[in-house]
């Protein structure tokens, strides 16, 4: 079937059922950014394979919620769907509902399937469309009887992480769970979340791409801890570390049983936000649930000292293998034909030279000219453009190693570049050392650095629609909450031990795009009659292409900072280096 096709039979089940608008997220049974293959539901669908929207379907219309980091993307891949995009104007607000609520009449049967839409997106709809007296059916999969072939639930083995890793044992972070449990007043704790559910057990897998996590479910109590896993991943002695930890092991399909099973009365913990309605809606009879994050997002998020350590090392690793590709690069175009596609396949190989790597922590931005205008590109066998010695190459890009997680985005020149791409360039620049830079007070919100790191843009009229940084797991997921730089008013503050994301852009739909992004930490600075402090420090070593830098456009003390950064880079880098590669980025890293 095409996907117009897919779409009459979507419908066709919903006039069997009744249902007057069917709606699919974009997620999996544990509230996932990243899906296993069997939960891409919307690419199947509609055809849109970008991380993050929402498809709305009624009788008449069908339509793709998305944000702007997916308008272009999503205009070509839903032409001939029989889906129409509907752009978001507040990226992940739930504006489809207040559509539904808009256009149905009363007692309308709308209908999503609870395994794939959190507790709080379900109270979101039933709220929005109560006034209708609408019937909101949470428990209606119509995907499984038209999905042929659908893929089964991945199968690949999983690990436990050695303490020399993580730098806390399984049992110590269960003893901090347990304490935290105690201070919310709740008897136990359902864990959906895949990166919450990999921090607290110190597992490992390959189940979603690019994210080393495992399928599973976690049930705590203050005497047992159960991991609902495919028993079969995992090796004898991982089954007895983990059992020495204390941690029972039980089916995967187990995890709804256990919570029907629970003591009347049961006070249990979920995070409404990485928890299905399917899951809740089976505890809520005998449990009184408790709303509230996974205690383990706020830890998992605080790196420790042994964490830092390893991501320092890795961000040295990670910044070999980028001189290495860019090097590669530049004395290879023009001698032979390199496409977007085996751009970022080049890039791999040399990642996966690095001790420790274990593959990539998304898919590679490789984004030639016009390309890198959509910040979520991925090059396809139809789309990937020819390199040539002239215009803007931007490549976000990331590794996945035992040793922790990186995130980088590097924009080069590679010839006849125009001085508006070196203006909005050397802005861009001028935003990230702002956002790097800056000194604030303990409590300090990420909406604050937000607007920090834009201002060097909006004093030129110019802004981008995504986040200015993101959270990073350690050997975990590459987007990690609860903080997070953007424009949305989260009431998380900035905590030291956090490793976040600083990526400001510029974005000329149809021309080029402009993002430079690095990692940082955030430190303990000073304490004063005034409060305490906190900084970032740089994580990543990667060189910043000076050729497209205006000097004109910064201050000495952005001038200064790029100068520092670069000696930096070479001091950390060079004793991994041969000596033509050497003398290759004392090239690259030289003072402007």
């Amino acid at each position: 079937m095409d996907h117009a096709q897919k779409l009459a039979a979507i419908r066709s089940l919903m006039k069997q059922q009744h249902i007057d608008a069917y709606i699919i997220p974009s997620s999996d049974p544990h509230m996932s950014e990243y899906l296993p293959d069997r939960y891409k539901c919307i690419a199947w669908t509609s055809g849109f394979t970008g991380s993050a929207g929402t498809l709305a379907i009624t009788q008449d219309f069908a339509g793709l919620w998305t944000d702007s980091r997916y308008f272009v993307q999503a205009e070509e891949q839903l032409e001939g769907s029989g889906f129409a995009l509907v752009k978001l104007q507040v990226q992940h607000a739930p504006e489809y509902a207040d559509w539904l609520a808009g256009k149905l009449p009363e007692n309308a049967v709308v209908a999503f399937d609870g395994e794939l839409t959190s507790v709080s997106l379900a109270k979101v709809l039933i709220n929005k469309l109560g006034p209708l007296r609408a019937d909101v059916r949470g428990s209606v999969d119509l995907l499984t009887p038209v999905w042929e072939n659908r893929p089964a639930l991945p199968t690949a083995p999983a690990y436990v992480l050695d303490e020399t890793l993580t730098g806390e044992s399984t049992r110590a972070k269960l003893q901090r769970l347990r304490e935290e449990m105690k201070k919310n007043r709740v008897d136990a704790h359902f864990i959906s979340s895949l990166d919450d559910l990999a921090w607290l057990f110190n597992i490992r897998g390959s189940d979603v791409a690019c994210n080393p996590v495992v399928l599973g479910f976690g049930l705590v109590t203050v005497e047992k801890a159960i991991l609902f896993i495919d028993r079969q991943k995992l090796q004898t002695e991982d089954r007895r570390r983990l059992a020495d930890a204390g941690v029972e092991l039980a089916d995967y399909a187990e995890a709804r049983r256990a919570l029907t099973h629970l003591e009347e009365g049961t006070s249990l913990l979920m995070d409404p936000k990485r928890t299905c309605f399917s899951l809740y809606r089976a505890a809520a009879p005998s449990a009184s649930i408790v709303e509230q994050t996974n205690p383990t997002t706020y830890f998992k998020a605080i790196k420790n000292p042994v964490e830092i350590d390893h991501t320092r090392n890795t961000m040295v690793k990670d910044g070999v293998a980028l001189t290495r590709f860019f090097k590669w690069l530049e004395e290879t175009l023009g001698r032979e034909p390199i496409t977007e596609i085996s751009l970022a396949e080049q890039l791999r190989r040399f990642r996966a030279e690095q001790a420790d790597f274990v593959g990539e922590s998304f898919d590679t931005i490789a984004a030639y000219r016009a390309h890198g205008a959509l910040p979520h590109y991925k090059a396809t066998p139809i789309s990937s453009s020819t390199l040539q010695s002239e215009g803007l190459l931007l490549v976000d890009s990331g590794g996945q190693y035992t040793t922790g997680t990186t995130d980088i985005t590097r924009v080069i020149s590679l010839g006849n570049i125009t001085e508006a791409q070196r203006t909005d360039y050397t802005l861009v620049l001028k935003g990230m050392i702002e956002g790097s830079t800056v000194v604030f007070p303990s409590g300090t919100r990420g909406y604050q650095v937000d607007a920090i790191t834009r201002k060097p843009l909006w004093d030129h009229f110019r802004n981008y629609g995504h986040g200015t940084g993101h959270g990073v797991g350690f050997f975990l997921n590459v987007h990690e909450g609860p903080h997070v730089f953007n424009t949305a008013a989260v009431d998380i503050g900035i905590a030291p031990g956090t490793i976040t994301s600083i990526e400001p852009g510029v974005y000329r739909e149809g021309n080029y795009g402009i993002r430079i992004e690095n990692l940082v930490l955030t430190i303990e600075i000073q304490d004063t009659v005034f409060g305490r402090f906190l900084a970032f420090e740089t994580l990543t070593l990667g060189y910043i292409d000076t050729d497209l830098v205006d000097k004109a456009l910064l201050d000495l003390k952005h001038i200064d900072w790029l100068n520092q950064y670069h000696v930096r880079v070479y001091q950390k880098l060079a004793p991994h280096l041969n000596e033509e590669e050497r003398q290759w980025l004392a090239k690259k890293t030289r003072s402007i």
